[in-house]
């Protein structure tokens, strides 16, 4: 079965005095039978590795070292105890112009590290009116997720880029449209494609958590703003332990 996530994206945001947030939410779900991922900024991911929680970078580049100022390796990350990070999230795709597949290679570089690529798609608001949804999903599957991906790498987060910090949601029926598609298709290409973890993002937060996870084919969230507090983390986190 996959693996029911909630994972924090921190994007960028969060300094020392941040980390209290993990300490008030350790108390109430310290012995959580989800996986509950933190994905803060490169500059805390140390701070972070004595919580229970799992941790992940927010980017990884393609290579293991080299000259690439202001870049971070997925060696690195795991060096400093993160085990998951986040790939081709609409910002990197929009804000950097990464392309599929450099998406791709940066999931390789993380599986040759050890890490848990947590690889992220999801249409715009013109693709979504355009009806092209299903085809940028394929599209996106194909391009972004390497052959050697399986359940245990791999995380795949539909993200629609139109609900990402917009507090506007897809009804659950497109929710559901657009899991179900993912999962067939990883079915398709993968042995154990039903065994992949797939996450919802986009302005999930408490009052509609538990709707969002009683879509099939949903196993969790990736959160941005919400994560930040634990006021509006946990009740998150516990929608999903209900789930």
């Amino acid at each position: 079965m996959p693996r029911k996530i909630a994972a924090g994206n921190w994007k960028m945001n969060g300094l020392q005095s941040t980390l209290a947030e993990l300490q008030t939410l350790e108390a109430k779900h310290g012995d959580a039978d989800i996986a509950i991922l933190i994905c803060p900024p490169f500059t805390l991911i140390s701070a972070c590795e004595d919580t229970p929680f799992d941790i992940g970078g927010q980017d990884c580049h393609t290579n293991e070292a080299g000259a690439h100022t202001g870049d971070i390796s997925a060696e690195m990350l795991a060096d400093v105890g993160a085990s998951y990070v986040l790939v081709g999230h609409s910002e990197r795709r929009t804000d950097h112009g990464e392309t599929d597949a450099q998406v791709a290679a940066k999931s390789q570089a993380a599986y040759d590290a050890g890490l848990i690529a947590v690889i992220c798609i999801g249409e715009t608001l013109n693709e979504r009116e355009d009806g092209t949804t299903l085809d940028v999903i394929d599209a996106q599957l194909a391009g972004s997720v390497p052959d050697t991906a399986d359940a245990l790498n791999t995380v795949i987060a539909y993200e629609p880029v139109w609900a990402i910090g917009t507090g506007k949601v897809p009804t659950t029926d497109q929710i559901a449209e657009v899991h179900a598609h993912m999962r067939a298709r990883l079915q398709d290409r993968f042995a154990d494609g039903d065994e992949f973890s797939l996450l919802y993002g986009g302005s999930v937060k408490g009052s509609n958590a538990a709707n969002i996870f009683a879509v099939p084919h949903v196993d969790g969230a990736l959160v941005g703003g919400a994560s930040l507090t634990a006021a509006d983390f946990s009740p998150i986190i516990a929608a999903l332990e209900r789930a």
